[in-house]
């Protein structure tokens, strides 16, 4: 007897462990590790994963697989292991660690299906209506029918129906039509000869076919000749022409890209390229950290690594933050690589991923360039993996499994013995760390490709501006500037870290302000539609004309969004074309692309946006920046809110004169003072790492310590600072000695979705000293989360403390 070893697909500590199948024998050939199989669990069919085979099992009676959902391993040896050790990384379900390597088709969907086991003719007479002769239909069906439950339940008791649970794959590939010539050519000549003068649309389909002397899309044939089916039809029945559904893939990216020649690299790029091919070359894993500044050819970098990966016959995959994943990234790849890469990213419709994904499962492609989730591609023999802008946020995941990419890469990396490259003009302070300590090989690159200078970075005190009566959100010398470059017929990029028309809404005369009535937030007002919106939970609500509290008509908007910005920009400068990149611009499939193609084009003067627009771009005519509030992030109650000011105005800065003309850049501020904004303005990485550090060592933060976070919800404020309380209590009594236990607290936002939320983070400097108190409070808590709807998650190097 043969056995599988399976993860069933139901998210529950109690059911986190491996069961055991008997494989029937019509399915030996089929099951293998990393098939997804239907199986008996309970009184339902659910999906599961083959993790492994073996020869017995300890238990006597097994149940028997019911069907397979693959006839191939959707998931490799390397990813089943991977999934294991995510699994005990991030302290999450091993079924959640397997579904997060794949596309969302193949998450499994389940319905509900009324089965009849007897004739129709022993049903009540409205049943029989309601089947109308099937002998399976949806149960919804039965719900809608207005059936009584008590009905239901005796006709299962009797024998004579079955609700069963249908595992059904979301997975389906796309297909296309097909016309070929079904006899040989001669044959298809005497045809066309015998044919009369009222078969003139036959005529023209079979010269058509002839001279393509192959299959062609149908619909192409029909587009060039103009004809309707009628002709195809009449063709197809006398057995001349056939027409067959072939399998294509939806491919997003399609547009033949001119190929590209790799660059003659500089001094500098030479001497960071040097190491990296020497490890391709050995065969052998290192972590490297390529530090450059914008412009400096960090993408040529890993172009001429990913080459001599590709001419020893190996796979690279290259990770980009959705936010940069610009048509033009892909651009670069698709021209120097062209049919070798697949592209793996949000913007993509369900179908697309899938393809994309298929492309990388059989082997067709060599390169994947994509989001977070790309570094799952399933390839089997990796000879690099770059992560570009690697101190982005966005390479965390925040649902189950909180993975970090840069860690499932050095796995891969290790497991592959290949080199793995972070690039940064602005690495996170614990990468820097590393490669100060030779954890990692810094690599540098101080110099833009083209010799050009980065831009003059002007920092403008708003007080001052105020002081002066400037009431505007746009100081002097950016408005002196952008008139300046719309004379010049050269374009300006401006950057607000808020999308909406203003941020809160308040009473003049009350001091009340709009809240969520699901969260502790302000409503942000939205001008499109007059609506309010709520940016954590999506509620929407008319714009009130009046106080709800006072009934006052005082009701004034405050606080600056991007489509603010966009109505001041419009009156400040009369003439100006304005496109706004934002959320709410860039929600639909394509949206993005047409605005950056747009601006591209020159189409228009000035490209506002949010910090989607600080990534990525690469346009030779912009020659001014401007960032309106640089204040957004720095004030905010996080430890790396410094950090992460210092990359945003380094990463928008970079978008200003990369190419023959200058660049320039204004930085408009009420803490000019701040160590954040000074040094970012002088591009100085290095005195901003080592101010930054001194303050992380006082304050026992990362790189010094490691951090993990546990988030504690409820719907019951009175629960959840219970529940906390506990938490607290257990952790304190089983920490190690390395660990600081700080909380618990109420979260900074403290209610969200009608949750109340409070957090403990712990500090500490050996994972052991955490992992068993963790586990402890995990399992202590099960019940409580199952029955009583309490919320626990461990979060381990978090990057959102709201």
């Amino acid at each position: 007897m043969k056995v599988a070893k399976v993860v069933v697909d139901v998210p529950v500590s109690s059911i986190d462990s491996l069961f055991d199948y008997e494989i029937p024998d019509e399915l030996l050939s089929v099951v293998k590790p990393g098939v997804r199989v239907v199986v008996p669990f309970g009184p339902r069919k659910i999906m599961g994963f083959v993790i492994d085979i073996t020869g017995s099992s300890e238990f006597e009676k097994l149940k028997p697989i019911h069907t397979v959902m693959d006839y191939a391993p959707v998931l490799t040896p390397e990813l089943l292991n991977l999934s294991k050790w995510l699994q005990e990384e991030t302290l999450c379900f091993r079924v959640s660690a397997l579904q997060a390597m794949l596309p969302a088709v193949f998450k499994a969907k389940y319905e509900k299906e009324v089965w009849l086991l007897a004739d129709e003719g022993e049903l009540p007479f409205d049943w029989q209506i309601l089947t109308q002769g099937r002998e399976v239909f949806p149960f919804n069906e039965l719900e809608e029918s207005g059936i009584k439950a008590s009905q239901i339940s005796s006709l299962v008791s009797e024998g004579l129906i079955e609700i069963k649970y249908v595992v059904k794959g979301k997975n389906r590939v796309k297909k296309d039509t097909y016309i070929e010539l079904a006899l040989e050519q001669v044959k298809v000549i005497e045809v066309i000869e015998e044919l009369g003068k009222q078969a003139k649309r036959q005529k023209q389909v079979l010269e058509y076919l002839i001279d393509t002397n192959g299959e062609i899309r149908l619909k192409q044939l029909m587009d060039d000749l103009g004809v309707t089916r009628a002709p195809i039809k009449t063709l197809e029945d006398k057995g001349i022409i056939r027409l067959v559904q072939k399998e294509v893939y939806r491919d997003p990216h399609a547009n033949s890209n001119e190929r590209t020649k790799p660059l003659p690299l500089t001094e500098q790029q030479q001497q960071v390229i040097e190491p990296v091919l020497s490890r391709i070359d050995e065969n052998k894993h290192e972590m490297f950290l390529l530090h450059g500044v914008t412009g400096s050819g960090k993408t040529e970098v890993y172009l001429q690594s990913i080459d001599r990966v590709l001419q020893e016959g190996k796979e690279a995959i290259v990770l980009v933050p959705e936010i940069s994943l610009t048509p033009q990234m892909v651009e670069r790849f698709k021209s120097r690589f062209g049919d070798d890469v697949a592209v793996l990213h949000s913007g993509l419709s369900t179908g697309e991923k899938y393809d994309e994904w298929r492309k990388i499962h059989r082997k067709e492609v060599k390169v994947v360039v994509g989001a977070r989730s790309a570094v799952f591609a399933p390839f089997e023999n990796l000879g690099i993996i770059i992560i570009d802008e690697e101190h982005e946020t966005t390479y965390k995941q925040e649902d189950y499994p909180k993975y970090h990419a840069r860690e499932v890469a050095k796995y891969r990396g290790q497991y592959h013995k290949c080199p793995v490259i972070l690039g940064s003009a602005t690495p996170t302070l614990e990468s820097y760390a590393r490669a100060q300590k030779g954890v990692y090989q810094l690599l540098e690159l101080s110099e833009r490709v083209n010799e050009q200078a980065l831009p003059h970075m002007e920092i403008v005190d708003m007080r001052k501006e105020l002081e002066k009566g400037n009431r505007t959100m746009f100081s002097d010398p950016l408005v002196e500037k952008i008139n300046d470059r719309i004379k010049r017929g050269e374009q300006v990029v401006l950057m607000l870290n808020r999308r909406g028309y203003s941020t809160f809404v308040m009473c003049r005369e009350c001091g009340e302000t709009v809240q969520c009535e699901h969260c502790d937030i302000s409503m942000t007002y939205h001008r499109t539609n007059h609506k309010l919106k709520c940016h954590y939970c999506s509620d929407e609500k008319p714009m009130p004309n009046q106080c709800p509290k006072c009934e006052s008509e005082a009701i004034r908007f405050f606080g600056t969004g991007t489509q603010k910005v966009e109505e001041a920009l419009q009156q400040q400068f009369e003439h100006a074309r304005i496109i706004r990149m934002d959320v709410d611009t860039t929600s639909r499939k394509g949206a993005h692309e047409r605005l950056l193609k747009k601006f591209g084009n020159q189409e228009a003067d000035i490209l506002l946006g949010t910090q989607m627009i600080a990534k990525g771009l690469d346009f030779e005519n912009v020659t001014l920046v401007g960032v309106i509030a640089a204040d957004a992030i720095l004030h905010l109650p996080d430890f790396r809110a410094a950090e992460k000011s210092f990359q945003l105005l380094t990463q928008v800065s970079g978008r200003a004169g990369r190419h023959e003309l200058p660049g320039e850049v204004v930085v408009q501020t009420y803490t000019p003072e701040h160590y954040t904004v000074e040094l970012a303005a002088q591009y100085d990485y290095e005195s901003f790492f080592n101010r930054e550090m001194q303050i992380r060592r006082r304050f026992a933060y990362p790189p010094y310590y490691f951090l993990v976070l546990i988030n504690i919800s409820h719907e019951n404020h009175v629960k959840v600072v219970d529940a906390s309380q506990r938490i607290a209590n257990m952790l304190s009594q089983r920490l190690g000695e390395s660990a600081l236990l700080m909380g618990p607290s109420p979260s900074p936002m403290l209610r969200i979705k009608d949750r109340f939320r409070y957090q403990c983070m712990i500090k500490y400097k050996n994972r052991q000293d955490v992992d068993e108190p963790l586990e402890h409070v995990l399992n202590s808590f099960q019940k409580e989360m199952n029955k009583e709807e309490l919320q626990l998650t461990v979060d381990f190097e978090p990057y959102y403390f709201m």
